[in-house]
């Protein structure tokens, strides 16, 4: 995100000028914007004008408007922020107080205003001109027949193509259709790689199937770009990686985690209530060692790495582990929160109390010397936590007594 202009007070009024410059600062605007904010923008408005003749012609204007926020989209694959509101701003063709709808596109700058910059809002602004938390990966996770392309943001994953072609048994009489279908299927993979994967913007692209099918495309891949002279495999080749993972989908519901919920006991035995937690082949990418060493700087990684020491805490330290918004709430009243993860989907609650209550929460724990992380609900590791409520802590010593108290 490109900060033009700041000016306001901390925990005062104020407004910031800004120009999303990729997906991820439509996002983090998206973040940023609350209903009862104003932002300011030009857009474009069909308006109504006296013809010659008597009648009446529409004629679609270019105005500036600035709008009370009454509510907020964001389209992930369209990359636009729809802004909904009253315009407060004088303008002969449109009335003060008459709806409008802004849209956001990357590089069209926007002037949001606040009555109140709190220190989330602040942290936020940091997070989206930091140019350094950005990941930056491109992910083809493979079967045989089946691939899905995946950009990985600092704050959003987007899917940018499903691929998938019928490949008959290897074995049989289909036998002889086997290669020439495999051949289709790898051939529609590299077009959509070529098509969605930019090393100018990625710092790596990884290929990861269970079985042998990365290696086998990893094959292809390299042997066509050195057969049809594509410059941008052949210069960037290492940075290529190939990762293992349970399968092509993004989710692997085979795989799961069951986190058992007990009213007064952890044991399975006397469960009342417990869900399931999916397993994301996405997120085993992320794990990767040599996947974590190249983005080990970047938010993403971060939100990965705080997450899975959050669920090693809980299966081998259940006691110094704890998640929801009641036990999350006791622990922090007993000073026991060491880290605190927390999806940002918690601060868009339309109740300004409930979305005040979870930031002076994140300032409060920081404050008192522990680490607070805003999880996307955009990134696997935000749809994780998500399932867990969205809230979660690792403690600094054992709280056996959460058990009692009933989530």
């Amino acid at each position: 995100m490109k900060i033009v202009r700041r000016d306001f007070v901390f925990k005062g009024p104020g407004s910031v000028k800004m120009v999303p410059e990729e997906a991820d600062d439509l996002w983090m605007a998206y973040n940023l914007i609350a209903v009862g904010d104003s932002v300011l923008a030009v857009t474009i408005r069909k308006v109504l004008r006296e013809a010659a003749s008597g009648g009446r012609d529409a004629e679609r204007v270019k105005l500036k408007l600035e709008i009370q926020v009454e509510a907020v989209d964001y389209d992930k694959e369209g990359s636009v922020l729809r802004i909904r509101g009253k315009n407060i701003l004088e303008n002969e063709h449109v009335k003060i107080g008459a709806f409008h709808t802004l849209e956001i596109e990357l590089h069209r700058p926007f002037v949001l205003r606040k009555a109140v910059w709190d220190s989330l809002t602040l942290e936020l602004l940091r997070q989206a001109s930091d140019p350094a938390a950005s990941a930056d990966l491109a992910v083809i996770l493979m079967q045989e027949g089946l691939a899905h392309i995946f950009l990985v943001g600092k704050s959003v994953t987007t899917t940018r193509s499903r691929i998938e072609v019928s490949i008959p048994r290897k074995h049989g009489p289909a036998i002889a259709g086997y290669e020439s279908a495999l051949k289709k299927f790898f051939e529609n993979v590299l077009q959509a790689f070529l098509k969605h994967v930019d090393f100018k913007v990625v710092r790596c692209a990884v290929i990861a199937s269970s079985g042998f099918t990365k290696d086998q495309f990893h094959r292809h891949l390299l042997h066509e770009a050195e057969r049809r002279q594509l410059r941008a495999i052949i210069e960037n080749k290492s940075k290529i990686i190939l990762v293992h993972t349970t399968s092509g989908y993004k989710y692997n519901n085979e795989c799961y985690l069951e986190i058992y919920c007990h009213v007064g006991t952890r044991d399975p035995s006397l469960m009342s209530w417990s869900f399931v937690v999916r397993r994301h082949s996405l997120r085993e990418v992320l794990d990767a060692p040599n996947v974590m060493n190249l983005i080990k700087d970047t938010k993403a990684a971060q939100e990965v790495r705080t997450l899975k020491d959050f669920f090693d805490m809980l299966s081998n330290a259940p006691e110094r582990a704890c998640y929801g918004p009641k036990h999350v709430e006791v622990a922090h009243e007993r000073m026991a929160i060491q880290t605190l993860l927390i999806t940002d989907e918690l601060f868009r609650n339309a109740d300004v109390l409930t979305r005040q209550k979870y930031v002076n929460l994140v300032s409060s724990v920081k404050d008192s010397g522990g680490n607070a992380y805003i999880f996307s609900s955009m990134h696997v590791s935000g749809e994780q936590l998500a399932q867990l409520t969205g809230i979660a802590a690792i403690l600094r010593f054992p709280l056996p007594d959460l058990e009692d108290i009933e989530m």
